[in-house]
């Protein structure tokens, strides 16, 4: 006999489980989520997206309080850091925007089970807490999301940590070495590094921010490297441990390097294991991913969406998934459009693209044309003082349909806004190029990449 009985229960409340609660209940479903933290949000709002943001926002300001409003003929004086203040800003903000996610529970009458939920055969859900019980559900839905990823060689614990660690140092370290040059690593290096760290990154490839449109990506290397990042590509670390005060990181090739910390930034994997995905007949791969069909199905009644279904691990991604999902439950229909999904990197100069690099266009034979236009040449950017950088379209050398945005730039991830609506109705260079676009803004520079497609740039 099952304690209650519900139309969805949700198996994880991060941004693809409890946007999917929240819609199914829009829908008209008895709709409860089931999560092993108490506050709501998951990795992203918890440790990962919008505490790396507000430490990113608040190393920003305190860096340009030490010297960064110079030229605009604003003198400050002696500036001083408490790390301290920072933080609970930044738990303030998580904790605020956490229990929003629970009043949005109970405004749309989603019931919340607080514990690990595990499938218990077709229907069944066990919760597993304080609190023990039984649920059952015509449709479940596992959105347990993903963490942190390590490598052989690596002992985490103490000052060798990942990404959760890093976000709550209790000093400033004076050498920080991040093993791994993606998203996350270069976020929080950033951080570390306006805070006062000496920051050294070893990446295994012979490039950052893989997956980034390559000519973008070694543009914001240049970049990364004036701030006073160090960085070894092609380093393959074979060793990371505490040692006495501090730690020993050893890489292929390398001298060892003595660091304070070690942040460990290669990765995530999927949370797929002890689900009781066995009990309804559901194998994951061979990297842990959970098989779905076009609907998110994994098993008749069972569905999947987010980090636990593959890549892009993007929260916002996650968002499409779980309502696409609830919204075929409930309609008969619903879709994610992949091809336009932005991904953001935020350093300064932020990163962001949308669509597809011409490295995967060259390698897809697809005849594309390339439009440029740089920041220096964008009053906007130059007022604000943020002129590094440029923006990048792609499109059809056919259709003039675009395949793809990029940019390294000032507020890049605003800006990508933009790219993305416009990809996501079909627009093309022509359309971009079109629209009238207020002027001082940022956003002139994506007008004019257009036009650099179209051989009509005006301002280059």
């Amino acid at each position: 006999m099952a304690d209650a009985e519900h139309d969805l229960v949700v198996i994880g409340g991060g941004p693809g489980g409890y946007v999917a609660a929240i819609r199914a209940a829009q829908a008209g479903m008895n709709v409860a989520c089931v999560e092993t933290e108490p506050a709501l949000g998951g990795t992203c709002l918890r440790v990962g997206c919008i505490p790396s943001k507000a430490l990113l926002e608040s190393s920003a300001r305190y860096e340009e309080a030490r010297g960064g409003l110079d030229a605009h003929g604003v003198k400050v004086g002696d500036v001083t850091l408490d790390l301290g203040a920072m933080m609970r800003r930044k738990d303030r903000i998580v904790k605020g925007l956490s229990s929003g996610i629970d009043f949005l529970f109970k405004k749309n009458k989603v019931t919340r089970y607080l514990g690990r939920g595990r499938l218990d055969g077709p229907g069944r859900v066990v919760v597993e807490g304080e609190e023990p019980r039984t649920l059952r559900a015509r449709h479940v839905l596992v959105a347990t999301g993903s963490r942190p990823a390590s490598i052989p060689g690596v002992v985490l614990g103490g000052r060798v940590g990942t990404s959760t660690e890093a976000l709550s140092f209790p000093e400033v370290p004076g050498h920080l070495v991040v093993i791994g040059a993606g998203v996350i690593g270069l976020e929080l290096g950033s951080v570390w590094r306006r805070l006062g760290s000496r920051v050294t990154f070893l990446e295994y490839l012979d490039r950052i921010l893989p997956g980034t449109d390559a000519d973008i990506a070694m543009k914001a290397l240049k970049v990364l490297k004036r701030q006073g990042l160090t960085f070894h590509l092609g380093a393959r670390v074979t060793s990371a441990r505490e040692d006495g005060e501090g730690c020993v990181v050893e890489a292929e090739g390398m001298e060892p390097i003595r660091c304070d910390r070690v942040l460990v930034a290669v990765g995530r994997v999927p949370v797929t294991e002890d689900l009781g995905l066995d009990t309804v007949g559901i194998t994951p791969d061979r990297k842990g991913f959970i098989p779905v069909d076009e609907h998110f199905q994994a098993a008749p009644g069972v569905f999947a969406v987010g980090d636990v279904i593959g890549p892009p691990m993007l929260a916002h991604k996650a968002h499409e998934e779980g309502i696409a999902c609830v919204e075929f439950l409930a309609t008969g229909y619903g879709h994610v459009d992949y091809d336009t999904i932005p991904a953001v990197c935020y350093t300064e100069p932020e990163v962001a693209s949308v669509g597809r690099t011409e490295e995967q266009l060259r390698d897809a034979g697809m005849a594309y044309r390339t439009g440029t236009f740089p920041f220096r040449a964008n009053g906007r950017a130059v007022t604000l003082g943020m002129a590094e950088g440029e923006v990048k379209v792609l499109a059809d050398a056919r259709t003039d349909r675009l395949l793809g945005v990029h940019i390294l730039g000032p507020r890049a991830g605003d800006l990508i806004a933009e790219a993305a609506a416009a990809m996501a109705f079909g627009a093309s260079s022509e359309d971009l190029a079109r629209v009238c676009h207020a002027h001082p803004t940022l956003p002139e520079a994506l007008r004019e990449a257009a036009l650099a497609a179209l051989g009509r740039a005006i301002h280059v």
